[in-house]
């Protein structure tokens, strides 16, 4: 008579068969699909080695390109090679390096990388009013971004580096100064870095004292720029005395991603206004003068431009 322990042995012992018996016999045979990645595994060319401890070989191949004809310094050639020399500015959305791209022993220029963070390691916490007026043709990406999925949030870091690059080479080639676009890969930004030939960042406008003809010189030349931004339909969306570089006395806006159109945006004229309530408050505050810079006269000249008013 059987024991309940070797009932439960043979039974065990049968369920093994039944699994095992479920599987297909492999009889140390490769199938069709494994024969052919085995043989894709034997084409692949090894990866080359980074030349004088690069980071990564250049990645013009890959991506979009900035306007043409492209500036005489931007390195193009497929042979170069980029080094990390470090962060310049860190932000919610996203962090900018510095990047030396390189010809070994030949060319180089720096470039500034603009990288938006993943869905899990940021934090878009203004993007809604900019978002609106910005449309895609797939359903499906509206509604994981309206929803704010995972893929959704990912879609909008997508957006704003598209959105960023876009404006750029738009007002690149409308005179307007600002970075050259040089490519966009996926969520990186690569722009001309505004700088000294060292790396030294060129100082905000916030860090500066101007005082008398030079506060006036940037006066006209931020003027000068708004009406750039306000003809091509935009307003830059979060101005502020934060991002605008000043390299030899030029002025040069920065951060664009949030810019908004000024028509089809419902907000549009709004930003337009808080624009120029910001930065003119910034003068004013260093000239001691209300009168000198008039935002409301500067703001209806501008949305008279973007055709908004």
């Amino acid at each position: 008579m059987r024991t309940t322990k070797q009932f439960k042995q043979r039974k065990s012992a049968a369920a093994k068969r039944r699994r095992f018996d479920d599987e297909p016999v492999r009889r140390g045979r490769l199938t069709e699909e494994e024969r052919g990645h085995l043989a894709d595994l034997r084409d692949e060319p090894e990866p080359r080695p980074l030349p004088d401890g690069a980071d990564r070989w250049s990645t013009w191949d890959s991506g979009g390109h900035g306007p043409q004809p492209h500036p005489d310094w931007l390195v193009t050639e497929l042979a170069a090679v980029d080094h990390e020399l470090g962060v310049l500015k860190t932000g919610k959305e996203a962090d900018v390096h510095l990047l030396r791209r390189s010809v070994p022993g030949g060319e180089a220029c720096l470039l500034a990388a603009k990288r938006y963070r993943d869905a899990d390691h940021r934090l878009f916490h203004r993007d809604g009013g900019y978002l609106e007026g910005r449309r895609m043709r797939r359903s499906r990406e509206m509604r994981a971004i309206e929803n704010r999925t995972s893929f959704g949030r990912g879609m909008i870091a997508q957006q704003w580096a598209v959105a960023e690059f876009t404006v750029l080479s738009g007002l690149w080639e409308a005179g307007a100064p600002v970075p050259y676009p040089a490519q966009r890969v996926g969520t990186e930004v690569l722009m001309q870095f505004i700088g000294s030939p060292d790396g030294t960042a060129a100082p905000r406008l916030a860090a500066l004292r101007p005082s008398g003809e030079e506060l006036d010189e940037l006066w006209t030349q931020l003027v000068d720029a708004l009406t750039a931004l306000a003809r091509h339909g935009f307003t830059h969306g979060d101005l502020s005395a934060y991002n605008v570089l000043v390299h030899e006395g030029r002025l040069v806006l920065i951060d664009l991603p949030q810019a908004v159109d000024v028509v089809t945006n419902p907000q549009g004229v709004d930003y337009l206004w808080r624009d120029v309530r910001n930065i003119a408050g910034w003068f004013r505050s260093r000239s001691g003068d209300e009168s000198r810079f008039d935002p409301d006269e500067l703001a209806v000249v501008l949305a008279a431009e973007a055709n908004a008013r």
